[in-house]
């Protein structure tokens, strides 16, 4: 058949440490790699699902696990993407059906994402069931990269880190504005006020769901005096801050909005003010969003490359002050979140059914061997409107974080 020996010949290629046991629909089975660790077997219930893995398979091997017509007898979905990306790094010129793939890339379309769109593309992923977030997130419900001091850090320890190290470069004074564009479910916001001694802060968000979230949990700790979350899209918010923070948020945006993105933030930003931008990128070439991830997960994301950030920053007139690039940090966070999915899988299958948790898991490992084996990066770029805004040197951040850990151990002794 067609497709067996096509995949047979692509897997030769990719495999080529660890062991994959593969069966084909008509119950034929092949060995691959150096029967070294992971040890994974796969069978396929049908015919058309090799054909079809064989045309597509950026798209079909999540669509083909989640339908269970890809069936993963040895092992789990991230051991098999390790198989296949830890020597290719998902470079796929030398295997078959390449070309096919390059033409793909061509034709894929990149949609502006107007404020509709935008908020249809939230609703989509962030107005799940808040149920499930609980499941996985760390208390205070962080859904971005954590920032470990250690592989052995734990998730609710790196996640505090990480508000901590973004509080740090924002250089927040107290008193001062904040604005957090694509504010969650609130916990950044809570931090620059409660902790990080910010005077007021507004938070935007498309997703309901989260907003909902947002004012109550203001209102629990009786700060919704000082910090007020708002439906509203970026581009239609008005004022003037001294900082502006935004996590996990640009990755939405879209790349022919970028110049509209950056020229808001310029426009919102005070003159002596400081921006810190988090988001997820890519260290390689500027490409397309897995069609995948595009499709089930994030429509209408990408992760730009500094090569399509610089451009548009330097045309809004803002300057880069800081860039610092966190590797291997999401890697941990992804996996972290993944291991308490599989420790709640049956209280998410209860939620919805087992496809989605499949969708689920598909999703967490794909991204996590996104950062471990292939190009996936998270950046985060320190903006101002000047160039004598922030200190000479960067020792201010280690200095800032010392500060803060000082007011967070108050914080839980009052709490207390």
């Amino acid at each position: 058949m067609l497709s067996e020996n096509l995949i047979v010949a692509a897997l030769s290629r990719a495999v080529k440490h660890g062991s994959l046991e593969m069966t084909t629909s008509r119950g034929q089975r092949y060995a691959f790699g150096d029967e070294g660790l992971p040890k994974v077997a796969i069978r396929f219930t049908d015919a058309t699902a090799q054909l079809a893995l064989c045309l597509h398979p950026e798209l079909k091997l999540g669509e083909l696990y989640m339908d269970g017509r890809l069936v993963i007898e040895r092992g789990d979905i991230f051991d098999l993407l390790q198989l296949l990306l830890q020597d290719t790094h998902g470079e796929l010129d030398d295997l078959p059906l390449h070309r096919l793939r390059k033409i793909r890339t061509w034709l894929q379309l990149r949609h502006e994402n107007d404020a509709h769109r935008s908020k249809r593309n939230v609703a989509h992923h962030y107005d799940l069931d808040s149920r499930l977030y609980a499941l996985f997130l760390d208390a205070d419900r962080q859904y971005s990269c954590a920032y470990f001091d250690t592989p052995d850090t734990s998730l609710e320890e790196a996640q505090l880190a990480k508000k901590r190290h973004i509080a740090a470069k924002l250089l927040v004074e107290p008193g001062q504005k904040v604005l957090d564009i694509g504010s969650g479910w609130g916990g950044l916001g809570l931090y620059l006020t409660r902790i990080a001694g910010a005077g007021s802060l507004k938070g935007v968000t498309l997703s309901e769901e989260q907003l909902g979230v947002s004012r109550k949990r203001a209102a629990e700790a009786g700060v919704a005096d000082r910090i007020h979350f708002e439906l509203e899209d970026y581009r239609a918010t008005t004022g003037s801050f001294d900082r502006i923070v935004s996590v996990g948020m640009f990755e939405h945006v879209g790349v022919p909005s970028y110049d509209a993105y950056f020229q808001t933030c310029r426009r919102l930003l005070k003159e002596d003010g400081v921006m810190l931008l988090h988001t997820i990128g890519r260290t390689g070439e500027p490409f397309p969003t897995n069609p995948w991830i595009e499709r089930y997960i994030f429509p209408g994301g990408h992760l730009p490359t500094l090569s399509e950030l610089m451009p548009a920053i330097e045309r809004s007139g803002l300057v880069v002050t800081d860039v610092e690039v966190l590797r291997l940090h999401y890697a941990y966070t992804l996996k972290a979140w993944r291991e308490r999915c599989h420790a709640h899988r049956e209280e998410i299958v209860r939620l919805y059914d087992e496809r989605f948790f499949r969708m689920w898991d598909c999703y967490l490992a794909m991204s996590e061997s996104a950062f471990r084996f292939q190009d996936s990066v998270v950046f985060q770029l320190q903006l101002t409107r000047r160039n004598d805004v922030v200190p000479l040197t960067r020792d201010y951040i280690a200095e800032r974080e010392d500060l803060l850990k000082r007011a967070e151990e108050r914080a839980s002794k009052s709490a207390a």
